[in-house]
């Protein structure tokens, strides 16, 4: 959808952004908090001392209830991440680029919501475009996912990251009204 670029144009706007991909990586890395629960649960999820993903896919792919472990150990260990970094913030505006905010529940701790968009089959074609996942990957991924339809008709602010410049003219659009809300307040 474009999402990790358009948190680029936010921190260019002056916002701390936290990333739930980057505080995952952060856990499953060389003594993140992730790795001893793991080492309990998934033994062979662990290489080198870190949480290996490909392992992870494996287990889930293998496991039935493997998902829902997991998710249970991840989970706790992003918020409280997440948690740290709305504290340490100085920012007027702190972005939260959270990918499964609403399958979480997540959008009930946030002010306001943004979605990130393109048509679908834009999205598959960057997805595919990478060459880190087959057309089948990306249709299992979807189908835990709210669509997409849905997701922007809950957002407060919707981005079409059709461009990179219309992606930056609607990024200091939101901007401006979060800070011009904040004033006001």
């Amino acid at each position: 959808m474009g999402k990790t670029a358009t948190a680029r144009l936010f921190e260019q706007e002056g916002c701390a952004v936290w990333d739930a991909d980057a505080a995952v990586h952060r856990a499953y890395g060389p003594g993140g908090a992730a790795v001893e629960p793991f080492r309990a649960a998934f033994p062979e999820a662990v290489e080198d001392g870190t949480v290996s993903r490909d392992a992870l896919r494996r287990i889930i792919a293998e496991t039935s209830d493997a998902l829902a472990r997991i998710e249970a150990i991840v989970h706790p260990l992003v918020a409280a991440d997440r948690a740290a970094f709305a504290e340490e913030t100085e920012a007027d505006i702190a972005v939260f680029d959270i990918p499964l905010l609403y399958e979480t529940g997540g959008e009930r701790e946030m002010d306001a919501v943004a979605v990130v968009t393109v048509p679908a089959e834009e999205q598959r074609r960057r997805v595919l475009a990478r060459g880190t996942m087959s057309g089948d990957d990306l249709d299992r991924v979807l189908a835990r996912q709210i669509p997409n339809p849905e997701k922007t008709a809950r957002a407060d602010y919707v981005i079409v990251t059709d461009t990179p410049e219309h992606a930056r003219e609607q990024v200091r659009r939101i901007v401006a009204d979060i800070r011009r809300r904040m004033n006001d307040a």
